[in-house]
């Protein structure tokens, strides 16, 4: 689920896929629709699977429970589309419904740039030699402006240092060595689609996703960065995703959570809880705006389970 939650943060639509020989909804799925939810992607279109296992009849059934089980939900005039993935049928209709339902949203190439990062790597092999040693990468989703190469940019909140026995977060300025969008390497970047950007950064710094969650943007230009945070709570009735669905309690003093704020994931322990006002203490700072939407998480049954949103408000 958190990683669900993260890459949403990059998107402007979904496929919500249902299987067509299962009954609809399965636990899961609930999970997933509500997380859309959430937070607040509202161009969906159903994805009905598996249609060339199952007899006709069976599947027009299996439509109706689909029809039943979004309504009044955000997907209730959501397309939905048969296919069979395996055997790649209906595929063009399901290319068409995106294309009509999703479309390209407008940017505003003027604004301050505001990359979120999902990925960082370092793409040099073992045995390489120093002189043949390549910058770090940082892949995601530039969300606003535009980035160019050679330009410089900030990380936010950055890396752990220690000073003075006290241990604090400090951003990373770096420069733009390369932009690849898909295979293509390109001069500049604009917003939609995912980002491969080449930096000149220690290579340790972004191996094995070490900045996943992070954001990029021209330098001190960024959002703030939250070690604590306060959010207006939106707590879901019941808890989904389960198979007995249970009530959903308040949340309670020095309980911890799991945050998805764009595509940072965190644990907040809870400080203080005031009506629909929650104050918490973050245990990894987030880059966000006044504003962001937050996807709560509770740990039930040894699973962080998703129950509600909150509106970061300072």
């Amino acid at each position: 689920m958190a990683t669900m939650l993260s890459g949403s943060a990059l998107m402007d639509g979904a496929m919500l896929v249902i299987a067509a020989n299962e009954t609809c909804p399965q636990p899961q799925t609930k999970e997933h629709l509500m997380a859309l939810e959430l937070v607040g992607i509202k161009k969906i279109v159903i994805v009905q699977n598996k249609i060339d296992v199952i007899p006709q009849k069976e599947a027009l059934k299996h439509y109706e429970q689909i029809r039943s089980f979004v309504k009044g939900t955000i997907a209730e005039n959501a397309p939905i589309i048969p296919v069979s993935a395996q055997k790649v049928i209906n595929m063009g209709a399901l290319v068409q419904a995106l294309d009509q339902t999703i479309p390209i949203p407008e940017r505003d190439p003027d604004a301050e740039p505001m990359m979120l990062l999902a990925r960082s790597f370092d793409i040099n092999k073992p045995g390489s030699s120093w002189r043949d040693l390549k910058g770090g990468v940082i892949g995601g989703s530039l969300i606003r402006g535009v980035l160019k190469e050679g330009e410089d940019i900030e990380i936010r909140p950055g890396r752990q240092v220690q000073a003075e026995n006290r241990i604090r977060w400090e951003p990373i300025e770096t420069k733009i060595t390369t932009i690849n969008a898909g295979s293509k390497k390109v001069a500049e970047a604009t917003p939609g689609g995912l980002l491969g950007i080449g930096t000149k950064l220690d290579p340790a710094l972004t191996k094995s996703d070490a900045l996943a969650g992070q954001v990029a943007g021209h330098p001190g230009k960024l959002p703030p960065v939250w070690e604590k945070a306060r959010f207006r709570v939106t707590l879901m009735e019941r808890v989904v995703g389960v198979s007995s669905e249970m009530q959903i309690e308040p949340l309670k003093h020095h309980e911890p959570l799991m945050l998805s704020v764009g595509t940072a994931v965190t644990v907040g322990v809870v400080v203080n809880t005031k009506k629909d006002v929650v104050e918490v203490t973050l245990k990894r700072p987030v880059c966000a705006e006044i504003g962001a939407r937050i996807a709560i998480s509770r740990q039930l049954g040894g699973r962080w389970r998703l129950i509600g949103m909150g509106v970061l408000t300072e």
